[in-house]
């Protein structure tokens, strides 16, 4: 049973409407990409396993404060925020022995609790905002134990759906509305190092994990950053196996006890400490924060990175990317020394199929095609199951139409303009990411979403946009 009193609430999370310390919650609707990269742990390379991140689409395998400011968009809802986030993936282990990628349930919810106490070193100081270039990761990655720190108490599970409180490893039993992770960030800042070595020791918990004093080593005090990310695990309830939980982060832990998270800061530093200063609704609600901008949820759900590492993270996989083997411990983990697995950085993966020179068509645009609404593409529909780009793309060329858009893997739209407002909005891409139903290397659409091709006038010089 939980000692701390935030870890406590978090199982109805509303209590804390009661307590003076204010605070608001971020909504992130989606990952920004999903890979094999971690600038604090692995600046400039392919990183030890699969993060899902949230935030900017600045993300990069480097990044400095000045990168985060050049984003044209975020998942995150606030517009002068353009900080990544960042957590291991989470994936269901069959009992063949491979690994299918479970979904989040949107992207995280970020909380920033404007928590403070009156004997922290430097308490009439109060809160200060993150400064340029600031950086910090909570918990060990390797950890198959647990060991009661401040850090491995900072992390916590539940079982949305179920009764009983927060857990320190991951749930021995199905959860109907989905396993929620949970991670509060330190607060506590030495007020002089950006970094620190282990990314860690620059930072500390307060005495009480979310609440309490700062220790003097760590005078200063920013606001509180906890993470939740829900993933729908109830997708699996009928094939749990054996008497252990099946599920395990890309780290091979299936304990719980390896969880972290990363924080690259990218804030509007002033709006940030404005908004520490003015935005104390009860409610947590952050549309009642004067201090933001507030992005559209269409363009955060529209905000991506292209991928730059050629490798399968989603969907059936034979093995954990990065030859992270499943170890439960309660021996830190040893890593395989034999790892013949081989990925670089090389360039951008492009959500569409090139078939300018050989069709003469130019991929477009990943456009919205609401639900409910009429077409984006009105004018012939075709729904077959072993669509590809080239199927679609012929099918309405020749009918004669400019336009040919794939959706939702097996649907293909023709017609000759396209709405305006249907395109994706200045600095996003949308998420057109769901594989051909006939052929699974190409992009068809996503749900709601339509990946649209153009005829060329001039077939020898066709081009595709540029993302």
């Amino acid at each position: 049973m939980f000692q701390n009193s935030f870890i406590n609430a978090l199982v109805g999370f509303a209590a804390l409407a009661a307590q003076v310390d204010a605070f608001w919650r971020l909504p992130c609707s989606s990952p920004v990409v999903v890979q094999r990269a971690d600038p604090i742990l692995d600046p400039d390379a392919v990183s030890k396993h699969v993060h899902t991140i949230m935030g900017s689409n600045a993300f990069n395998f480097t990044m400095e404060y000045s990168d985060t400011q050049t984003a044209t968009c975020s998942t995150c809802k606030a517009v002068q925020d353009l900080s990544s986030y960042w957590v291991p993936n989470l994936y269901y282990h069959t009992e063949n022995g491979s690994f299918i990628s479970v979904e989040q349930a949107g992207g995280a919810l970020i909380y920033y609790l404007q928590r403070s106490d009156p004997n922290d070193p430097n308490a009439a100081e109060g809160l200060i905002p993150f400064p340029e270039d600031f950086r910090m990761v909570a918990g060990t990655p390797g950890n198959r134990n647990f060991t009661d720190t401040p850090e491995q108490r900072a992390v916590s599970f539940v079982c949305l759906g179920t009764e009983g409180p927060a857990t320190y490893d991951l749930p021995s039993k199905n959860c109907p509305g989905g396993l929620r992770t949970q991670i509060i960030m330190p607060a506590c800042w030495d007020g002089q190092n950006l970094d620190s070595p282990d990314h860690k020791s620059h930072m500390a918990y307060p005495s009480g994990i979310d609440n309490g004093a700062c220790p003097d080593s760590h005078p200063k005090r920013f606001i509180t950053i906890f993470y939740e990310v829900t993933w729908n695990v109830d997708d699996f309830k009928d094939m749990w196996y054996g008497d252990k939980q099946p599920f395990v982060f890309s780290t091979g832990d299936s304990t719980g006890y390896g969880y972290h998270a990363d924080f690259i800061n990218g804030w509007d530093i002033p709006t940030l400490q404005k908004a520490i200063k003015e935005c104390n609704a009860a409610s947590g609600n952050i549309e009642e924060c004067g201090a933001f901008e507030l992005r559209d949820d269409d363009d955060m759900k529209a905000c991506k990175v292209l991928p730059r590492i050629d490798e399968a993270v989603s969907g059936v996989l034979p093995a954990l990317p990065g030859c992270n083997r499943v170890q439960a411990g309660p021996e830190p983990v040893v890593h395989q020394s034999d790892c013949r697995e081989v990925a670089q950085i090389g360039d951008p993966i492009l959500p569409f199929t090139n078939v300018a020179q050989n069709l003469g068509w130019g991929y477009v645009a990943c456009a919205k095609d609401p639900a409910g609404q009429s077409r984006t593409l009105p004018d012939e529909s075709i729904d077959q199951p072993d669509m590809t780009v080239e199927k679609c793309i012929s099918a309405c060329g020749d009918k004669g139409y400019t336009y040919a858009g794939l959706e939702f893997k097996s649907q293909c739209f023709c017609g000759n303009s396209i709405p305006q407002d249907r395109l994706p909005a200045n600095g996003t891409q949308g998420d057109c990411s769901l594989p051909c139903a006939g052929d699974s290397n190409q992009f068809c659409g996503g749900a709601a979403r339509v990946s649209i091709y153009m005829k060329c006038s001039d077939p020898s010089n066709c081009d595709n946009a540029v993302l």
